[in-house]
């Protein structure tokens, strides 16, 4: 019988991973893992059947998979603007009117809603669906909103900075 044998390493870090497969007839799967300074903090052998080595092989990768997710140190959460999900004010709303029909009509649209959103501590998503409901165009700065587009958008009332002549329905405040 043929003795078969595969080696592999890998670095992680500080730690290089070393493993050793051989058939002769059985699969024996040594792996050990040393330090910089070469001092050993893993190790371990796996003994089976060498037609079970496949299959063994998916379930062992699928359990390691999971165990290090768990392990895993959960990604950073997303610091959320000073003003999100705060009502929007008469105020604010005059503020961002303002600020969008100011600008000139081929102003970068996302850095301008980029821009306004910082300043105003709201985020980029909030400021561009605001937009309509102050009566501003939300695709062109400068442009306000047109009574075609505002029907479409479903804008009405004070909501159209003054393009309807239906007061709002009670909402929710969007942040």
């Amino acid at each position: 019988m043929t003795t078969a044998t595969y080696e592999s390493a890998v670095r992680i870090g500080s730690t290089e991973y070393r493993l050793l497969a051989t058939a002769d007839p059985d699969l024996v799967v040594r792996l050990s893992g040393s330090d910089l300074s070469g001092a050993l903090v893993a190790e371990g052998e796996l003994r089976l059947p060498a037609e079970a080595g496949s299959a063994v092989g998916k379930v062992l990768g699928q359990v390691l998979d999971a165990m290090a997710k768990l392990g895993a140190p959960r990604p950073a959460a997303r610091s959320r603007p000073a003003n999100a999900n705060q009502p929007w004010t008469a105020d604010l709303d005059d503020d961002l009117r303002t600020a969008w029909l100011a600008a000139e009509p081929d102003a970068p649209t996302a850095d301008l809603i980029r821009g306004i959103a910082l300043r105003m501590e709201r985020s980029p998503t909030s400021i561009r669906s605001r937009l309509a409901r102050v009566g501003c165009d939300p695709d062109v700065p400068g442009r306000p909103l047109s009574a075609e587009a505002a029907a479409v958008l479903g804008v009405r009332g004070r909501d159209q900075g003054g393009l309807g002549d239906k007061p709002d329905p009670p909402r929710w405040e969007e942040g």
